[in-house]
């Protein structure tokens, strides 16, 4: 597809090398430079791994910035937060971007002297409604005056399916409309090989949101030789993790690993409570795998009526809908193609274009009404009341 008529622009985005925000922003970075425009990728959290920084070197019109330090939704991280926003700052009065797109959310309250649009891919607090059933405690609530800051702040909020930013404004009391981004993969990184007796699932499986102890349960309901593996970290950021035991566990692999994992599966299960978009069930849609998903909102959005779904918490049913499947391969190769149909909706270019239009109309409105008193941009400037402020946690 030809580039999108608009001027080249420079952007300042922010990523995290945890998870699949960092693929995302990738992916997204390479669309635009394919196109002209120079993104300068801000990479906070751990330091990027040599596979991560290859990535970026591979991206044209990107440059990579690091700072490893916290984020913020972990464990007390508030110090290194407002160290982290000071050096945006600085970054962002030294390369004098068009326009800066967080994909973090206390960022959002910094005074940039340029737009601000604030990514949404996720959040604790509906992270927590959604694997806990209740509201987040109240050792929770520095985050959650961070987020609302961040998010009313921004010169414009997004997140790639409705059904997190509807999210955002009910558990963070935003009432403005905001973009719906939804991710984007190139389809040609991925291939359907034949397929073998195999059920895929992948990501972070410390992660409660994941589900991996539903799809534990329900695995002995498989008949030989079909078997369970698992791709991703065992343990998280702060080594919490889980057992994967009874299923094979492939650990951690490379997106080129991944590929072949997703290529030769039949299925692809993820019981999910909680998945804001689901990067891994499109990467396996695009490999041919027959979905079966997590019975919630945002998967529905997504997929509906090109999957199998199952409420999370039900292995039975779950284990049922995985023999069932496993048994009736004519079921599986329409459903791998109602997927892959499906798939196509998110490509890369999708994406860009969409996410063009939004950085170009914010560009085009901060030209035509810039602020009163326009902010410096750097670190001098005063940081959000949410990244300053202490607030006493139980």
């Amino acid at each position: 597809m030809d580039a999108p008529e608009h001027r080249p622009l420079r952007v300042l985005m922010t990523t995290d090398t945890v998870g699949g925000v960092w693929q995302h922003s990738i992916e997204l970075a390479r669309a635009l430079g394919d196109w002209g425009h120079r993104v300068a990728l801000a990479a906070l959290g751990p330091a990027p791994s040599p596979r991560q920084r290859a990535e970026a070197r591979a991206v044209h019109g990107l440059s990579l910035h690091v700072r490893s330090g916290a984020l913020e939704w972990m464990h007390e991280p508030w110090d290194e937060v407002r160290r982290s926003g000071d050096w945006l700052l600085a970054l962002a009065a030294r390369l004098r971007p068009d326009l800066v797109h967080l994909n973090q959310f206390a960022f959002g309250a910094l005074p940039f002297a340029a737009p601000t649009l604030v990514v949404g891919h996720s959040c604790v607090l509906s992270w927590w409604q959604a694997v806990h059933g209740c509201a987040a405690p109240a050792a929770w609530d520095r985050y959650r005056a961070a987020v609302h800051e961040g998010l009313r702040g921004a010169t414009a909020i997004g997140a790639p399916t409705r059904t997190m930013l509807d999210a955002l404004r009910r558990h963070h009391g935003i009432a403005r409309d905001g973009h719906v981004l939804p991710n984007g993969r190139d389809p040609r990184r991925f291939v359907a090989a034949p397929k073998r007796p195999q059920v895929l699932s992948a990501g972070r499986l410390w992660d409660p949101a994941k589900n991996l102890e539903s799809l534990r349960r329900a695995a002995s309901a498989l008949p030989p030789p079909w078997e369970v593996r698992v791709a991703g970290a065992a343990h998280g950021p702060d080594g919490q993790g889980t057992d994967t035991a009874p299923l094979l566990a492939l650990g951690p692999l490379a997106p080129s690993a991944l590929a072949r994992a997703y290529a030769g599966a039949a299925i692809y299960a993820l019981p999910a409570r909680y998945e804001p978009f689901g990067q891994t069930v499109l990467e396996a849609a695009l490999s041919g795998c027959a979905l079966v998903l997590g019975d919630i909102a945002s998967l529905r959005e997504t997929w509906d009526g090109a999957a199998l779904f199952v409420a999370p918490d039900d292995h039975r049913t779950l284990g049922d809908t995985l023999a069932r499947l496993a048994a009736d391969e004519p079921l599986r190769r329409d459903l791998a193609r109602a997927a892959q149909e499906r798939a196509q909706h998110f490509t890369p270019t999708r994406m860009a274009t969409a996410y063009l239009g939004v950085y170009t109309a914010l560009c085009d409105d901060w030209a035509r009404h810039p602020p009163a008193a326009p902010p410096l941009g750097g670190p001098g400037c005063a940081p959000s009341r949410a990244l300053q402020a202490p607030v006493a946690l139980p």
